[in-house]
């Protein structure tokens, strides 16, 4: 019989559509300093870094845990603001969980972007986000959020807290196999990736 008294408490959350979390147990952040070798074009983020400075906040996310191990959920927030480096939009770092077969869910609260989804294997995905639809990523599936909008992409997100997350893998493989740019009409696009050499692990 399990121990009441190894029996974590509950949470309850207020979640605003602003990203903000009450009753968060941790928040971290990213800066534009942080982001080196996240986009192909190292000129634009060095000239984007000169202007805005290493501190300019990129993304905040903000999480509850209640326990640690398996059967335990991280629930929180991602609030990414807007805007390009080069010809690309915004992005997080992206990774694949350290524990691969685990799944995560988003689902957009405010702004508009999507979720890059790639497998080890080649298959690529672009799901797109917008307030009230929700993207379900199954295990085995790299993933990075992408804000294509002019204002903050707001996402909720869950995942076992045991999943871990492998932000290497990407910069492995020399970046994801695709790329989202602006498409020259005021939306975005997908543009394969030259410098990507396949993930560590994938089956030839």
């Amino acid at each position: 019989m399990t121990e009441l008294r190894s029996v974590p408490e509950p949470g309850s959350l207020l979640v605003g559509t602003d990203g903000a979390l009450t009753g968060r147990t941790s928040v971290y952040e990213k800066r534009l300093g942080d982001m080196g070798g996240v986009y192909r074009d190292e000129s634009a983020y060095r000239d984007l870094l000169a202007e805005l400075g290493p501190d300019h906040l990129v993304y905040r996310v903000e999480e509850h845990r209640c326990a640690e191990g398996p059967g335990a959920l991280t629930i929180g927030t991602s609030t990414m603001q807007p805007g390009r480096v080069g010809a690309e939009y915004a992005v997080t770092r992206g990774h694949l969980h350290a524990v691969p077969d685990r799944a995560e869910l988003y689902h957009c609260l405010s702004g508009n972007g999507l979720l890059l989804l790639e497998t080890l294997d080649g298959r690529s995905e672009a799901l797109e986000l917008e307030p009230g639809r929700a993207v379900h990523v199954p295990g085995h599936w790299v993933h990075r959020s992408v804000n294509t909008g002019d204002e903050p992409l707001v996402t909720l997100f869950c995942y076992n807290t045991d999943a871990g997350q492998n932000y290497d893998l990407i910069a492995q493989a020399g970046g994801m196999a695709s790329l989202v740019v602006e498409d020259g009409e005021g939306g975005w696009t997908l543009r394969r990736n030259p410098d990507h050499v396949g993930y560590p692990g994938a089956v030839a």
